[in-house]
């Protein structure tokens, strides 16, 4: 599977989409905020972050306890074409 399925397909999910426009809007939030932005559980938002940044999609930055998510700086022209539309 290429990068760019991989991406894809990994957008493919109404979940992980709503993440992603949360990221466009606020450029970086931790686990907690994005599940409280998409209302589920804290457990749930982590597997859909890890998702994400298995296909390179978002990046994340830990401190302390806490972990951080941003879109990912370099996405392929396609996903991020894609991800401006969102």
């Amino acid at each position: 599977m290429t990068e760019l399925e991989r991406s894809l397909k990994v957008l493919a999910n109404r979940r992980r989409l709503a993440i992603v426009r949360y990221l466009k809007r606020t450029r970086q939030a931790s686990v907690s905020d994005i599940a409280a932005e998409i209302r589920l559980s804290f457990k749930a938002t982590s597997n859909h972050l890890a998702r994400l940044a298995s296909a390179e999609v978002v990046e994340f930055e830990k401190v302390g306890l806490l972990v951080f998510y941003r879109l990912a700086g370099r996405l392929p022209k396609t996903v991020a074409r894609l991800i401006s539309l969102i």
